[in-house]
């Protein structure tokens, strides 16, 4: 399963209102039409607030 590009990962995590919820950004991966293996890698992230999208690029990269 190959990580999704950083510009790519916040196409489909568009619509999130920050602080958010891994359940949060997983409906808005699934709403704007994130590949299964996009999705897969967001429903993997542990289950904290994350309060950015550079957070959740930052914890997806490693």
């Amino acid at each position: 399963m190959s990580k999704p590009n950083p510009i790519e990962l916040q196409k489909y995590l568009s619509g999130v209102d920050y602080p958010a919820q891994r359940d949060d950004l997983v409906r808005a991966a699934e709403k704007n039409g994130a590949d299964s293996d996009t999705l897969d890698i967001v429903r993997g992230l542990p289950d904290r607030t994350y309060e950015g999208p550079s957070g959740v690029s930052k914890e997806i990269g490693g």
